[in-house]
């Protein structure tokens, strides 16, 4: 093979390279649309009206997370299955992004965090790397993590809303779920960093307890429970 020849080889390996990253790109781009559009919607509950929407906003939410599956399933089919890391920077933001969706979703529904498993049921991909498009670890937790500062929010919101007893329960979340992390050997520089964010939103929800506590409003909600 001549320098000419070789070098015409490595230019259409190029080229097919590019058109790879280029239909991953329109795909991702589509997704980013369909993530925004659920983030709208579920951050509408942060409104005074919106907690008691949470029901029909999470159905809504639901809905729209077909379509993601629909999007995934679509790229999935454009670079091959054992190449997922080569391109995974292409999609890693909008996966956390709707990892963080998911978790956010479950927990407005059942005030529970979800589990790796039942993100990647929500998606429509896989857990295991084996088989394929998967959601990888350090893609669930940063959804997690993105979920305990939606929730840092919604407990500042609850008490504008006159829901004095759910910063108390979202304290308990989040308090778990700093324990859970600080389990964790986090060698990601962008996830510790993540997660030297959740520091600041457990001091937060605490400052939002606290100052419901000193004005009595716990105790107000709990004896307007018991009536």
């Amino acid at each position: 093979m001549s320098v000419t020849e070789m070098f015409s080889y490595i230019q259409g390996f190029l080229s097919a390279d590019q058109e790879i990253r280029e239909d991953i790109r329109k795909v991702v781009q589509v997704l980013e649309q369909t993530a925004r559009e659920i983030l709208t919607l579920l951050q509408s509950v942060h409104q005074p009206s919106g907690f008691k929407e949470i029901p029909s906003k999470c159905t809504k939410a639901r809905e729209l997370f077909c379509t993601v599956r629909t999007h995934l399933g679509e790229l999935k089919t454009k670079f091959p299955v054992e190449q997922y890391y080569r391109f995974h920077e292409h999609w890693r933001f909008v996966l956390q992004r709707l990892a963080f969706l998911a978790a956010f979703l479950v927990y407005l529904e059942s005030e529970s965090l979800v589990t790796r498993e039942e993100v990647a049921q929500i998606l429509g991909i896989e857990v295991v790397r084996e088989k394929g498009f998967h959601l990888d670890v350090e893609d669930y937790l940063a959804g997690v993590l993105i979920m305990a500062s939606e929730l840092s929010r919604l407990a500042v919101n609850s008490v504008t809303a006159g829901d004095y007893s759910r910063p108390l329960r979202i304290s308990n979340f989040i308090n778990q779920l700093d324990s859970g992390f600080r389990l964790l050997n986090l060698k990601n520089d962008p996830l510790r960093k993540r997660y030297d964010g959740l520091k600041y939103d457990v001091k937060k929800i605490e400052e939002v307890v606290y100052d419901l506590s000193i004005r009595g409003l716990t105790k107000e909600q709990e004896a307007q429970g018991e009536k």
